[in-house]
């Protein structure tokens, strides 16, 4: 697990992936079984990441290439010659007694019942379009809107960590304003009974608040690699609560 602080971020588009005919058809093969035992899945456009490097002249230089969400499943086939990585964003929302917001993922997830930070994986711009930070930044927001009810303008998130998993998968962290911790609960409370009226359930079900990683023990289920190691470098810096809130 690799913790690196967010400075200048460079994307580049690589080609897209080539499959053998082989690992194509396990594939297909074993996306068709997800779908068929979650019907919420739905293999739409999305951003892989294939190489995270640090280059002395750009900073951090991440490629990555457009699949969708089946190709994910490469990387628990045995014996794939390919596996693609995935790239995210998320959000460090404190609050302002300097606290981060985690949520859990709803049982209609793929990751049912894992606490991690707002966020989701990247979707790929239209063509023509590029994927840089500002994107980056627009995404996150985004995913925060959906997930807690929280809506921040993207301009008032600020880059501050990229992490990357022992699978490749890499993720681009941005922090958040601080809030009243009751106001965040208010907001996903609100966002949880509009989605009840339509028939929905948020992506994340539950929402808790943890200053260092000795608070996941509370948190009962899984949790993402990297929220230990965040939390870690969060309650050793001043943390996100000393920048102020809006």
């Amino acid at each position: 697990m690799d913790l690196f602080d967010a400075g200048p971020l460079r994307l580049l588009e690589a080609p897209p992936l080539r499959l053998s005919p082989r690992d194509r058809r396990a594939m297909d093969d074993a996306w068709d079984a997800a779908v068929r035992a979650n019907p919420a899945l739905f293999d739409g456009p999305v951003a892989g990441c294939t190489s995270l490097v640090h280059d002395e002249r750009d900073g951090l230089v991440l490629t990555w290439v457009r699949a969708t969400y089946r190709y994910f499943v490469l990387r628990r086939l045995p014996g794939a010659t390919v596996r693609l990585p995935s790239l995210f964003v998320s959000v460090a929302q404190p609050s302002e007694d300097g606290r981060l917001l985690v949520g859990r993922m709803a049982p209609w997830t793929t990751s049912a019942g894992r606490w991690q930070l707002p966020g989701g994986s990247v979707e790929p711009p239209p063509d023509g379009e590029p994927l840089d930070l500002a994107a980056l930044r627009r995404h996150a927001a985004r995913e925060l809107a959906e997930e807690t009810g929280v809506d921040t303008p993207a301009d008032d998130l600020t880059p501050w960590q990229v992490t990357r998993q022992t699978n490749g998968s890499v993720g681009v962290l941005f922090r958040a304003p601080s809030r009243p911790a009751a106001w965040l609960h208010a907001r996903h409370a609100t966002l949880t009974a509009t989605e009840h009226a339509l028939g929905r359930t948020p992506e994340l079900d539950r929402l808790a608040l943890a200053r260092s990683p000795a608070d996941l023990t509370a948190l009962t289920g899984p949790h993402v690699s990297y929220l230990a190691p965040v939390l870690h470098r969060h309650a050793r810096s001043d943390g996100p609560s000393s920048h102020g809130h809006h």
